[in-house]
């Protein structure tokens, strides 16, 4: 044999072969051996299986057997064809070394035609790279099925594959090297459903831990943790007639849910009664998407249900970005849970996690042996908060790798939006971090411009395709233009995360209804910035967990006062200008904190006692103001213009009563009026825009909801007596805690 035969079969015996096609499968005679002349253009056949005792070739297309391979060194069988011979394609009879027999389609016969095929499409990476099943048609009537495996891995020694298809031998399937960095390799007759990792070896040859697939579709429970191979096009979508929801002008209102918390099988009154397990996306679809439409969400956002290993992280350390977690089913089960919820008038948004990713052993970190998606230096690529690593986003690869993403669960599972997380953390080189510990950017500031520039890059791309979906930040600090177009240099969100609002409005609500006039501001601050941004209203997860209580619990006073103050909070908050938000288990008054290895307390609404009673008042509170929001347009349609809203009493602080007027389009105009104290506010005049007749919508004191029924029963009538700027008044009673909504009438 020649000297670089040799040295390619001894980097094969060795499991650091980088190039095994060009030493494997169908060649022209290159060296002689014993009996060739290699002036007659003969070719040879060369085989690797260590695990082989003997190997017969049979041409796949005639069935004829050539003969038995000659094994010239360990693990290496070779059969030289005769001149002129016309083997297209063939499989290999092998019994192993401990006598068991099977039928084999070597893989090193696809060579350059299969690999031929170069990627081009920009941030659509996952419709080549990652587990790919294709059939290839090798000879006339002859296809074969299998999968094509591609990685991405330029620093690396050598790439191997191992899986359920190959008994997890590592020699069998050393991958093909490129210039690209990318390793590829066809396996024939791998299908749907089995497990593969890579194993990898650095530059020095040592070996790594065995790494899932950076694009894998589909992921094995730990402690296996494999990718599993997946049919990507086998489901057939039925939501056809649906159309995304969520721009400005129309209503959104988000239940946020943690799939593997909202409901438990198996809990009854907090006790196990038989098998204590999440419920499948079957069942999820089944309970939480009729449950979701009869409170009158438009949206459902999921916490991140990407592939993630420890449950703890609620998702927001995953591993496999490109897999549905496989806790609650497969791919296809979680395609047909958005499936329904599109069919039942739903749309589907995502937490996305693009500003951190754990170090576990088989995911990402120092993937091929160098930090390949993480910044090496730790002061940029180690976050000191999470304990996790921080993509480099000035890596062309690593852009494509993220901004592919995101396109995929659009594209693939038809996702209407991606709330992205911990945005904050993305922008500052010195979030979270003292003096010393991080690098200014090449201006001398504190702003991660490469961070800048992949947002603004995520979001020309998600908008680019697909106009109608909306993207979302968590972004909790003062960065100008957030939710600005990107040409008028801004990051380019549909929606920022009102954080502010949130705090403010919560800590007002903490305070002893006699101390609230000394804070009469915390409650208006929000209208000084509103128009800055495009803000979503959110009580997130992040206000119901780590010690933080519930909602009910911030509130102060008895039961009856708690939920009081909760009702005026939620109606306050749906009529305030922006889209909203809220967590599961807010819209029943939950009275424990949300813990992700349990489920809501949904014994309250079966309760009879007057815990039980407030609960369910909540209940249907949420659910009447959802109807109550979308059926008037007033209260959505222009929120991000300021001629949608106006203050009609904001300055009495004393009796901590604010009132204000939301208009949309033609529509009339919804007057709010709220009542931050116990006390009842006989005769209380409020002027309006409008002469006549005023009926009360909504009012959250109610007894329906479990309030002291302190209504306006009757039909108002305008008064001609100036109040507020405007020449005619309504004169209301207000009631303790509590908010009014009231229209005119027609």
């Amino acid at each position: 044999m020649t000297n670089s035969i040799e040295s390619l079969l001894d980097d094969l015996r060795d499991g650091c072969c980088a190039r095994p096609f060009d030493v494997l499968g169908v060649h022209d005679v290159d060296y002689a051996p014993s009996g060739v002349d290699p002036s007659r253009k003969e070719k040879i056949v060369r085989v690797w299986r260590p695990d082989a005792l003997s190997v017969h070739l049979v041409d796949l297309e005639t069935g004829q057997m050539p003969g038995e391979m000659v094994q010239v060194t360990s693990g290496v069988f070779e059969r030289v064809l005769d001149a002129g011979s016309s083997l297209h394609v063939y499989r290999l009879e092998i019994q192993t070394k401990d006598h068991q027999s099977f039928t084999y389609v070597d893989p090193w016969q696809f060579g350059a035609h299969v690999f031929s095929q170069v990627f081009v499409e920009p941030y659509r990476s996952y419709r080549y790279m990652g587990a790919r099943l294709v059939s290839i048609t090798a000879v006339a009537g002859q296809d074969v099925q299998g999968a094509m495996f591609r990685v991405y891995a330029p620093h690396a020694r050598s790439v191997a594959l191992v899986g359920s298809f190959n008994g997890w031998d590592a020699r069998l399937h050393p991958m093909q090297a490129s210039d690209d960095g990318i390793w590829r390799l066809f396996i024939p007759h791998v299908c749907a459903g089995d497990l593969y990792k890579f194993e990898l070896r650095d530059l020095e040859g040592t070996l790594l831990p065995h790494k899932s697939d950076p694009y894998g579709f589909y992921a094995e429970q730990p402690p296996g943790n494999a990718s599993i191979v997946y049919d990507q096009d086998r489901y057939r979508w039925q939501d056809s007639n649906w159309l995304h929801q969520g721009q400005l002008q129309q209503p959104v209102s988000v239940y946020e849910v943690h799939l593997g918390s909202w409901r438990r099988e198996g809990r009854r009154e907090k006790q196990l009664n038989g098998e204590d397990r999440w419920l499948t996306y079957q069942e999820l679809a089944n309970e939480l998407i009729p449950y979701v439409v009869e409170q009158g969400f438009t949206h459902i956002e999921l916490l991140p249900p990407m592939e993630h290993p420890f449950s703890g992280s609620w998702g927001y350390q995953p591993v496999g970005l490109y897999a549905p977690t496989s806790r609650f089913g497969s791919p296809d089960d979680f395609k047909a849970f958005v499936d329904r919820c599109h069919q039942n008038g739903l749309g589907v948004i995502l937490d996305w996690v693009p500003a951190h990713f754990p170090s576990d052993p088989h995911g990402l970190g120092r993937f091929d042996g160098t930090p390949l998606y993480e910044y090496a230096d730790p002061k940029r690529g180690w976050h000191p908060d999470w304990q996790t690593h921080i993509y480099d986003y000035g890596k062309p690869a690593v852009r494509d790798f993220l901004i592919s993403n995101a396109l995929f669960w659009l594209d693939c599972f038809h996702i209407d939006g991606l709330r992205v997380d911990a945005v904050a953390s993305m922008l500052y080189l010195d979030y979270s971090r003292a003096e010393g510990e991080w690098e200014p950017n090449i201006h001398g500031g504190n702003e991660h411009l490469e961070a800048v520039d992949f947002l603004k890059r995520l979001n020309e791309t998600v908008y680019g395709h697909y106009p109608d979906a909306i993207t979302i930040a968590e972004e909790s600090t003062s960065w100008p233009g957030v939710s600005k177009p990107t040409y008028e240099n801004g990051l380019g969100f549909g929606y920022k995360w009102n954080m502010g609002w949130m705090h403010d409005s919560l800590e007002y609500m903490k305070h002893e209804p006699q101390y609230r006039r000394y804070h009469h501001g915390e409650l208006m601050f929000s209208m000084e910035y509103h128009y800055s941004e495009h803000f979503i209203l959110a009580l997130s997860h992040d206000e119901v967990v780590h010690g933080k209580g519930t909602l009910l619990g911030k509130m102060p006073g008895d039961d009856w006062r708690r939920f009081a103050n909760l009702r005026a909070y939620y109606g306050f908050m749906f009529a305030h200008p922006g889209k909203k938000l809220l967590f599961m288990g807010a819209e029943i008054g939950s009275l424990t904190e949300w813990n992700h290895d349990d489920q809501l307390d949904w014994t309250l609404l079966d309760d009879d006692s007057e815990r039980g009673i407030f609960s369910r008042g909540v209940h249907k509170l949420v659910r009447d103001l959802n109807q109550l929001y979308r059926s008037h347009p007033a209260l959505y349609q222009s929120d991000y213009d300021s001629w949608g809203f106006s203050w009609v009493v904001g300055d009495d602080t004393e009796q901590s009563v604010y009132a204000f007027l939301r208009r949309g389009g033609s529509q009339p105009p919804v007057l709010v009026v709220c009542n931050f104290t116990p006390e009842v506010r006989y005769g209380y005049r409020v002027g309006v825009p409008t002469v006549g007749k005023w009926y009360e919508l909504l009012n959250t004191d109610a007894a329906a909801y479990g309030g002291s029924g302190v209504i306006n029963a009757d039909c108002l009538n305008t008064e001609f007596v100036e109040a507020h700027g405007y020449e005619q008044s309504l004169v209301l009673t207000l009631p303790p805690l509590g908010t009014v909504f009231l229209i005119p009438d027609d």
